[in-house]
């Protein structure tokens, strides 16, 4: 099958990523000696520079990983939870029946540069000044900003020459978005500051460690209370103030969890758990499995029948979250059993289904009250929470997301997010803003992921781990909202059952549905919608039309931006998304 890139291969160590500067990154630092976590963590600060669009240091930053010691996977939470101040009763107060996906309101704790820090201390082997150099360089003398920055800017230029003039002095310099070299001063002097506290004590791990204190009980936080304090516009339309407090920041930190997994034939697929999505694709991996004779694969195009079989499969992953998923107790070891997979099988026909079906996992399924409302409502222009991926297929705007594989074995996968440029008002002193993923709560009370102070919101970032007979062998993910773990299943599906390699299966069309709410402000969902790619061909649009599926043709490529990494005895492999052009490996 045609290719847009070859898939790479090598020996030495592998990184793929949403943009090539990061990838360049996470080879530099390869090449100088470190691991694969001091790749990630040095690509991962290069992303909030050279992409300000889709995460920043205010966002959170969810991982998988196996060392070269140990195959067993951990995950990464850095993810901050809502401030203490975020009370239902708050926001009834103020007349809102969702959280606004924009300004202050919708804050939770910064988590990125905790959970950047926490992985490296732990598990990489440079100090943070080798690592964070490449950022600060950046930030103070500039990084070539791609065209969709610029785009980004347009569509909240009047907001921020209107009600955010401080992100229009960071972003609109002389009256015009940014383009060309942008320089950020103001985060590179927030990162020598961090760094010069952090070098107050001697030690790498201390001076790790003096470095989170700096954020979190130092100017950061001090800077982020005093700034929320202050009222700007959200896409409610209306002036808030934040909620956000020093004391949130200094009573969080970041962590390790146990993910969850689930063993597909001779694969182990590994998720995070039910407080994000990523237990959909577990659910969507295990419906299709009994469907394998099904799934196939002619010249690296799936069969109508097997876009089919994955939509339908979605739709019941999808309202499982709905219903089931959060910060909270879980029923994971119902979700992903044998006897509810069949079950939840046997609802799959050969028609689309309208409905949004959740299983009755823990007794009777309970959806959010206002569902019906936001049925068929699109999001409009403006100031934009999550820049989802719109009808068409267009993209304004998401997330991040990196793999790194090193010769010795250690293998990660992150997605980081959040801070978005467009999200929230910049904090001057320095030089980024907060993030807005409080919008993915509920204010409807009695759910699973409904608002409650000091609470992790449902995310959809979503990174991906697995392990074949056993050993880690494969690291791979996307950005793309609710619908990262949709094309995720399209990457599985033709690996897994088409026997394509990683840089095919990124290749082969994608495709998702919308029949379900979105995670962003203002929630919309429509019922039988299924975007897909024009290379699927016209034939195959047109059968799935006659099963009932409402088909948006999205283009020739459009949906996605995944990259991969993988490691098979002593062979690394590498390959990202050429969609949006922004995307490469690297590696030798």
């Amino acid at each position: 099958m045609f290719t847009t890139r070859p898939e790479l291969t090598g020996t030495f160590g592998m990184v793929a990523s949403t943009h090539w500067l990061a990838s360049a990154t996470g080879m530099a630092v390869l090449e100088d000696g470190g691991n694969a976590f001091d790749a990630a963590v040095a690509a991962g600060f290069v992303l909030q520079v050279a992409e300000p669009h889709l995460c920043g240091p205010a966002g959170q930053v969810p991982g998988l990983f196996v060392t070269a010691d140990d195959p067993t996977p951990r995950a990464l939470a850095s993810q901050g939870p809502s401030p203490a101040g975020a009370t239902p009763e708050h926001f009834a107060s103020l007349g809102l029946d969702l959280i606004p996906g924009s300004g202050l309101l919708p804050a939770t704790v910064p988590g990125a540069w905790d959970g950047w820090l926490l992985l490296l201390r732990d598990y990489g082997t440079k100090p943070l000044r080798e690592v964070l150099k490449y950022a600060i360089g950046y930030a103070r003398n500039g990084v070539p900003l791609v065209s969709r920055v610029g785009d980004t800017i347009r569509a909240v230029e009047r907001l921020f020459a209107e009600h955010w003039p401080t992100s229009a002095a960071l972003w609109m310099p002389d009256g015009k978005p940014a383009s060309g070299l942008h320089r950020n001063p103001a985060l590179a002097g927030t990162w020598e500051r961090l760094l010069r506290e952090a070098e107050s004590v001697t030690g790498r791990e201390a001076q790790i460690d003096a470095g989170r204190r700096a954020w979190s009980q130092g100017f950061v936080a001090e800077a982020i209370e005093e700034f929320s304090r202050q009222a700007f516009r959200d896409d409610s339309g209306r002036d808030h103030a934040g909620l956000l407090t020093g004391d949130d920041l200094a009573s969080w930190s970041a962590s390790y969890e146990d993910p969850a997994f689930v063993d597909v034939g001779d694969w182990r697929l590994v998720k995070l758990g039910g407080w994000t999505q990523g237990p959909a694709l577990l659910q969507q991996a295990l419906l299709l499995h009994g469907f394998r004779d099904d799934l196939s694969y002619v010249d690296g195009i799936p069969s109508e029948r097997t876009v089919h079989l994955a939509t339908e499969a979605a739709k019941l992953a999808f309202a499982d979250r709905e219903a089931w998923y959060g910060d909270t107790d879980v029923p994971l070891d119902v979700l992903l059993s044998p006897a509810y997979t069949d079950a939840r099988r046997a609802l799959i026909t050969d028609t689309a289904s309208p409905d949004l079906r959740p299983g009755d996992a823990r007794g009777p399924a309970r959806l959010p009250a206002i569902l019906d409302s936001l049925r068929g409502l699109e999001a409009g222009d403006g100031a934009t929470g999550e820049p989802t991926v719109g009808p068409q297929g267009q993209t304004r705007g998401d997330t991040v997301h990196l793999d790194v594989v090193d010769a010795a074995g250690n293998l990660v996968s992150l997605t980081p997010s959040g801070g978005w440029l467009q999200s929230s008002p910049a904090i001057p002193s320095l030089g980024f803003c907060l993030d807005s993923r409080g919008q993915m709560f509920w204010l409807e009370q009695g759910l699973p992921n409904s608002l409650a102070p000091r609470k992790r919101p449902r995310i959809t970032l979503s990174p991906s781990l697995a392990l074949r007979d056993g050993v880690p062998t494969l690291a791979f993910g996307t950005p793309g909202g609710d619908q990262q773990d949709q094309w995720q299943l399209c990457f599985w599906l033709a690996h897994v059952y088409g026997g394509l390699n990683l840089q095919e299966s990124i290749d082969t069309p994608a495709w998702h549905t919308t029949a379900f709410p979105s995670s962003f402000y203002p929630r919309a969902w429509n019922p039988r919608e299924l975007v897909a790619e024009s290379r699927l061909g016209s034939s195959t649009l047109d059968a799935l039309r006659e099963r009932g599926h409402a088909v948006v043709d999205a283009g020739d490529w459009a949906l996605g931006r995944l990259s991969a990494v993988s490691r098979t005895g002593g062979l690394l492999r590498a390959a990202a998304n050429a969609r949006g052009m922004q995307g490469y490996a690297a590696g030798r």
